[in-house]
């Protein structure tokens, strides 16, 4: 019989682990096609996630847990996730139910009889959400869609069902400044969208900020395109462009009407303005170089510190 490993990263989700389990049985009850193993990675949490893993584990045979050492981050955790997993299929899942078991038997029919290698999740909607963080969201996909070679697909949720060749071959990426959206793409393969409604989530708090999103978003362009870079050259050159023109329009106007440069007042503003520019292609220029300087040091990208493995 053929495997699906369900990869499950969870920070302090305590409240809502049990109720995960309770909506993964019911739909795993009724797949008697196929077997199941649930891999639940505690990422640093300070609440009692990890005893609520620990729990399932001693009732239910096909459920691991995996502690991290400290709070490492979600992508390290779906990475941790997507290494222990021996499933023939893999699939990664949210602990708050915004991911419903319920489509797992759509998505493992639509791989085996259709032979996609990937049926994800998107989200049709938005309910719930700030209006601010939604617009923020839909700009993000535009940009990144223009400035790279990574299709991403706008409300497309990390849920999804994938082949053990695809996942082989996301693993073979051993980067630290890790994106997981864009990686899924990134690999290529057939791909199916499966979409939904939003849905609240079922207990505890979310953990993404809209600060913590925008680092992540920032973190996803540097990862996947290098277009940022070639901005602040034509900033450069627009400005150099400008200036020369300037110079000419100061000289011409002062040998032929005698009319002399005046006006500190402009003339601090155009410092700050320029001043402006160049601290912000510098600091674009700085964001490469320290995930660049990150890379090198080949640090781990997660310590475990407990695991029924």
């Amino acid at each position: 019989m053929k495997k699906i490993s369900i990869i499950v990263p969870c920070y302090n989700e305590e409240k809502a682990i049990p109720i995960l389990y309770k909506e993964l049985l019911k739909t795993v009850n009724k797949m008697k096609e196929v077997n199941f193993e649930f891999i639940f990675i505690d990422d640093g949490s300070i609440d009692n996630t990890l005893d609520e893993c620990i729990k399932i584990a001693e009732i239910d045979k096909r459920a691991k847990y995996i502690s991290f050492s400290r709070n490492f981050g979600k992508e390290a955790a779906i990475y941790a996730g997507l290494e222990a997993a021996k499933g023939d299929y893999v699939t990664l899942m949210d602990a708050d139910l915004q991911d419903s078991p319920k489509l797992l038997p759509k998505m493992y029919e639509l791989i085996v009889k259709d032979e996609y290698d990937s049926v994800g999740t998107r989200r049709v909607d938005r309910k719930g959400e700030p209006v601010i963080r939604s617009f923020f969201a839909r700009c993000f996909y535009k940009f990144i869609n223009k400035v790279s070679k990574a299709e991403l697909v706008d409300g497309a949720r990390d849920y999804r069902l994938m082949t053990r060749q695809m996942v082989d071959s996301v693993l073979s990426f051993k980067e630290y400044n890790r994106f997981s959206k864009g990686l899924f793409s990134f690999v290529g393969y057939k791909t199916k969208w499966l979409e939904y409604e939003n849905k609240e989530r079922v207990a505890g708090e979310t953990k993404w900020s809209f600060w913590k999103l925008l680092i992540y978003a920032f973190d996803g362009i540097i990862a996947f395109s290098t277009v940022p870079l070639l901005i602040s050259v034509v900033i450069g050159i627009l400005f150099c462009f400008i200036s020369f023109i300037t110079i000419l329009v100061i000289i011409f106007k002062t040998i032929f009407f005698g009319d002399p440069v005046g006006g500190w007042p402009s003339l601090v503003c155009i410092i700050f303005l320029v001043s402006g520019i160049q601290l912000f292609c510098i600091g674009i220029i700085g964001a490469y170089l320290s995930k660049t300087y990150l890379e090198t040091k080949k640090r781990p990208i997660y310590i475990i510190k407990k695991s029924n493995f």
